[in-house]
């Protein structure tokens, strides 16, 4: 008997028989090593960008660029991406990301622009919206057994919910001992290996249809999302300087808006829509998409926000504050790992609100902390506000389930361009939020200190002001608190949306 002999796809996809329990395993393993490096990606260069900052000379737009131009990319791509797994093949796809990521990763060390450095962030972007949608709709291909696939899927969830508090450790500890090229060449092991694993474990998997590809779709997707991304960063990025009067950001935010009401008509009308939206009517669909939504804001805002805290007013080095950001990782791992038990024994409608209270708790905590604000208290804020995963695990399972298998790709990336967005959107909403709260702190009487911590303590070094540094220190503190009150309501109430829409008495083990 041939252990690594790959069995055939039905017309839907699935295949024609089971793999067996080792391979499905490794299998696993190889598409959460790629997808921890994806994620990974999404906060490793807010590390290193001093360093390349300090080395290429970017201008203040491009230094936003270097950031923003792998999540824009990573983004607008996602539901064409899916749809190509599904007509050319998951593992085709997949394969070809893997490629493309590494090349681009690669390629750094013959950078030596800012314009080559943004160039390949995006391709970075291309080669992870090939790979993040099509890990999912993968393990549906993977794992039938539906108790098997949720747990599964739990891996999938704290890999994804665990790589962004793993990216500043990572870029920590590289930017101490090398270059910011580093930074990016830490990608290229895990691809090769990965590369590697989907030649030998992995089947391949494709739906059989003779539509034609949408082609007005693709671009309306990929414009409408993109648009949708950059105006929520650059509300974020100019309100302090601006407020809402950000003509720039409201022409992309309107543009997103009529790209997106044009695309979601045209997936209505006609018969084979590059996302079937219709899927939106199952409320256990909208519940997982909503929770992939709110558990990412909780991640994306409280990451921002400490990583801040500890480097800027605790005074930790990178590498040090990274790894006091580790309980956002143990509470996501915690929970995604034990979400199928809990479902047992609770049912799926009591773990999703549970797990989305969590969050709400840990930004709550934030606001009742005693002054001054201790590590201690910090922590158990990060372990809690990473315990949404939870919620991501079952409402993945929950958003897989909701979709036939030929639709596999499609309900993975409804749930990716969810979980991308909440990330953007935590990091803009709680983002500016803190800041215009630091903003009338700080006040307007030095230039300049009131726009944001890192240039207050810039002036007060160079004027040798202590007691402005004291002052911005503490305002700074001050506003993370009131965001854990603001972060703490916004999260309760998605805790009871989400439990209300997931329906009463669902079990995961049906298949739908």
């Amino acid at each position: 008997m041939n252990l690594l002999a790959t069995p055939a796809s039905r017309p839907d996809g699935t295949l024609t028989a089971d793999l067996p329990a080792w391979r499905r395993w490794s299998a696993l393993g190889v598409l959460s090593l790629a997808l921890l490096t994806v994620v990974m990606d999404l906060t490793v260069l807010n590390v290193a960008l001093p360093s390349i900052s300090a080395e290429l000379r970017p201008s203040a737009t491009q230094q936003l660029w270097m950031v923003d131009a792998y999540s824009l990319v990573l983004a607008g791509l996602l539901i064409s991406m899916s749809g190509l797994a599904d007509r050319w093949g998951r593992r085709l796809l997949l394969m070809c990301g893997f490629a493309v990521f590494g090349l681009a990763s690669l390629l750094i060390l013959w950078a030596d622009s800012s314009g080559g450095v943004i160039a390949l962030r995006a391709l970075l972007g291309l080669g992870g919206a090939m790979i993040m949608p099509t890990t999912l709709s993968m393990l549906r291909v993977l794992f039938t057994d539906t108790r098997e696939r949720t747990l599964a899927i739990g891996v999938w969830a704290a890999v994804s919910a665990a790589g962004a508090a793993v990216g500043p450790i990572i870029g920590g500890f590289l930017l101490e001992h090398f270059s910011w090229h580093a930074a990016f060449l830490v990608n290229v092991p895990p691809m090769v290996l990965a590369l590697i694993g989907a030649v030998v474990l992995l089947p391949e998997s494709r739906v059989a249809t003779t539509a034609r590809w949408d082609g007005l779709g693709s671009v309306l997707s990929i414009s409408g999302v993109a648009a949708l991304v950059w105006s929520m960063k650059e509300f974020g990025k100019r309100f302090v300087n601006d407020g809402l009067a950000n003509p720039a950001a409201w022409i992309a935010l309107i543009a997103a808006v009529l790209l997106l009401t044009w695309f979601v008509l045209r997936c209505l009308r006609i018969p084979d829509p590059l996302l079937e939206v219709r899927l939106f009517l199952r409320p256990q669909l909208t519940a997982g998409v909503l929770a992939a939504l709110f558990s990412m804001i909780a991640m994306g805002g409280g990451l921002l926000l400490l990583a801040q805290w500890l480097q800027l007013v605790e005074g930790y080095t990178p590498l040090e504050a990274g790894l006091r950001l580790m309980p956002f990782a143990g509470g996501a791992i915690i929970t995604s790992i034990s979400a199928q038990y809990l479902s047992d024994k609770l049912g799926a409608r009591a773990v999703m609100g549970i797990a989305m209270l969590l969050p709400a708790v840990g930004f709550g905590l934030l606001y009742l902390a005693p002054t001054p604000l201790g590590y201690g208290w910090v922590a158990v804020a990060m372990i809690l506000q990473g315990a949404g995963a939870g919620a991501l695990t079952i409402g993945s399972a929950m958003i897989m389930g909701a979709s036939p298998q030929e639709k596999a790709g499609n309900a993975a990336a409804i749930e990716e361009t969810a979980y991308d967005l909440g990330n953007v959107f935590g990091v803009a909403f709680l983002g500016t939020i803190a800041a215009v709260l630091f903003s009338s702190k700080v006040g307007p009487d030095v230039p300049g200190a009131d726009q944001s911590l890192a240039a207050a303590l810039e002036i007060a070094q160079a004027t040798g002001s202590a007691e402005l540094a004291a002052v911005a220190q503490s305002s700074f503190t001050e506003a993370i608190s009131l965001v854990g009150l603001i972060g703490a309501v916004l999260l309760a109430a998605a805790a009871v949306a989400v439990y209300l829409l997931t329906p009463r008495g669902l079990d995961l083990d049906v298949q739908h």
